[in-house]
């Protein structure tokens, strides 16, 4: 189990000996908290569809790239989803997004996730939702930290996390802030906000 971050909390990526992380997986999940509807095979579950996003910027604050449902791979290669979950249903988690921090543009300053809900439910409809950072760079894929949202509310957006370059390494922040959109493009400005 990873350290535990509350709101505003960051770690740095680098080992105890001293070695950056170099390939980190970040995972981001969800579970419906609206109570499950009578079927006629019995109680059917209210699906939650969110999308997890990873939005780039420069130093400056100035938007480079998008990860997400629609283009699974950033621009230079480093950054890849792994594809649209659109229930929530099932554990652990729901969408993940591979990191290879060595080839992420030099350009790059701060990677943003975000969730978004297409579908415009908010999260007042969701409980558990988390996001945690994985080395996938051994074998198992040890959790290296996590971030449990506690807020809820009448919003369709949340920016959860970034990853702020160090020099040669990288920083993980929990960030929490609500906002609203269906897609990460809609969000840019409070994702540009985190940064």
């Amino acid at each position: 189990m990873g350290l535990s971050l509350q709101k505003g909390q960051s770690l740095s990526l680098t080992k105890q000996n001293g070695e950056s992380l170099t390939h980190v997986r970040l995972g981001l999940g969800w579970d419906s908290a609206v109570p499950a509807k009578k079927g006629f095979f019995g109680p059917k579950t209210v699906e939650i569809d969110l999308d997890a996003s990873a939005i780039l910027f420069d130093g400056r604050g100035q938007h480079l790239d998008t990860v997400f449902y629609n283009q699974l791979t950033s621009k230079d290669g480093s950054i890849r989803h792994t594809g649209d979950n659109l229930t929530g249903e099932g554990e652990g988690d729901d969408e993940t997004l591979l990191v290879n921090l060595p080839a992420v543009s030099p350009a790059v300053a701060h990677i943003v996730f975000v969730i978004t809900s297409y579908s415009q439910q908010t999260f007042d409809m969701v409980q558990n939702a988390f996001c945690r950072v994985l080395d996938d760079s051994v074998p198992a894929s040890p959790e290296v930290a996590r971030y449990d949202l506690t807020e809820s509310g009448r919003y369709t957006a949340m920016v959860m996390s970034k990853l702020t370059r160090n020099g040669n390494t990288w920083t993980f922040q929990a960030i929490g802030a609500p906002a609203n959109g269906r897609t990460p493009t809609d969000v840019l400005g409070a994702a540009a906000a985190a940064i």
